[in-house]
C-alpha cells in the first residue's frame, strides 16, 4: 500500500493474502474474501488496483485464478472503492521503464522508490508495483492511498 502526494510516494505497508491449499476452493475463496476485507477496513484506501490477467496454457489453472480475480475485484467495490486494472507490460514499465523488465529489477526499483519498505519478497514488489503504477496513472481526483 502506497500513498501519494502529486509525485511524491509513501510506504503504507504491505503483506501476503494466502489462503490453506488444502481447503476446499470454496473455503479458500471465502479466506481471500475476508482478508482483503480486513485490509480494506484496517487502512480504508481510497482505490485499489489489479494486474490484469495474462493467458495461462492450463485451463484448470487459469479457471482458478480467474475466480480468485473475481473476488479480489469484488471486494472493493463493495466497499464503494474503485479498482483499476494494469497490464503487466504497463507496470514494469512505469516501474522500471522497460515493458520486460525481470522481477529483479522490479524489486530493485521498488526498495529505491519506496526504501521505507524494507526486505520484501517479490510478490509483496509486484503489488507495491502496481500500486506504484495506479498512483501515476489515476485520475488527479483519486486520492492518495492506494492498496
Amino acid at each position: 500500500m502506497v500513498s501519494s502526494e502529486g509525485s511524491k510516494l509513501s510506504f503504507i505497508g504491505c503483506g501476503l493474502i494466502k489462503s490453506d491449499p488444502k481447503a476446499s476452493l470454496a473455503n479458500r475463496l471465502a479466506s481471500l474474501h475476508e482478508q482483503l476485507a480486513d485490509v480494506i477496513k484496517d487502512h480504508q484506501p481510497d482505490a485499489a488496483a489489479v494486474e490484469e490477467t495474462f493467458v495461462n496454457k492450463n485451463p484448470a489453472s487459469a479457471l482458478k485464478l480467474g475466480q480468485a480475480r473475481g473476488v479480489l475485484l469484488a471486494v472493493p467495490a463493495l466497499y464503494g472503492i474503485p479498482t483499476a486494472e494494469y497490464s503487466a507490460n504497463k507496470i514494469k514499465k512505469s516501474v522500471v521503464g522497460t515493458g520486460h523488465a525481470a522481477k529483479e529489477q522490479i524489486g530493485l526499483m521498488i526498495r529505491t522508490l519506496l526504501p521505507a519498505c524494507g526486505a520484501i519478497g517479490a510478490d509483496e514488489a509486484d503489488a507495491l508495483a502496481v500500486a506504484i503504477t495506479h498512483a501515476h496513472y489515476r485520475p488527479l481526483k483519486i486520492t492518495p492511498r492506494v492498496a
